[in-house]
């Protein structure tokens, strides 16, 4: 989890995104009011109106912090998997895993929310930097293929990331009645390799 901090003159909004975070893994997204929020940081409910217009503003902004981490865990995954490509997809995939175990609240208001990427350009960017990264990945798994053979690598970059979320959904954040004999980083990294081999996007000693 991020470290909390104690609310002081200058952090009341990291304060309110802090205390929503709490609320959110207790709550769901939709499960709190600002006021709430407003109590938990230990502030009155009209502070927070000084830095968000209503709790959607603030989850944004939960969320456009946990594309911000995200992306890094992404880029860090990708970048210490080289020099092997499928290395770095697969590594990708299990920092998906281990960023929604890290970051339960971020990953909710990422992802279940129905916030928008689109909501603000900041979001927006620091959103499409992510997936950027797992494209980029795609793309360099894809190489050694002929153009006209290769897939887009966005389509298979999305599989991936559906993929990688179905498994978090499933079997690793403790759903009732999803229990698997397999960890799910087995689960994701013999599926990417299954899909992988199936859109011939292996190469023979892969």
């Amino acid at each position: 989890m991020v470290k909390k901090r104690g609310y002081h003159h200058g952090n009341l909004r990291q304060a309110l995104v802090d205390a929503a975070l709490d609320l959110i893994e207790a709550k769901g997204p939709t499960g709190f009011t600002l006021s709430e929020a407003a109590k938990t940081a230990g502030v009155t409910p009209a502070a927070v109106y000084r830095h968000f217009e209503g709790r959607e503003d603030l989850i944004a902004e939960i969320a456009q912090q946990g594309y911000a981490v995200f992306g890094d865990l992404l880029d860090y995954a990708y970048s210490t998997g080289q020099p092997s490509a499928l290395a770095s997809f697969e590594a990708v995939g299990r920092a998906y895993l281990a960023f929604a175990r890290k970051y339960p609240g971020h990953y909710v208001a990422m992802f279940e929310s129905s916030i928008s990427i689109q909501r603000t350009p900041e979001l927006y960017q620091v959103a499409t930097r992510a997936n950027g990264v797992l494209e980029r990945a795609a793309e360099e798994l894809s190489k050694h293929i002929p153009a006209e053979n290769r897939p887009p690598p966005q389509m298979f970059a999305a599989h991936i990331w559906a993929m990688s979320h179905g498994v978090v959904e499933l079997f690793a954040r403790n759903s009732p009645g999803t229990k698997s004999p397999f960890p799910p980083e087995d689960l994701l990294e013999t599926g990417i390799g299954i899909y992988l081999r199936g859109l011939g996007l292996l190469e023979k000693d892969g």
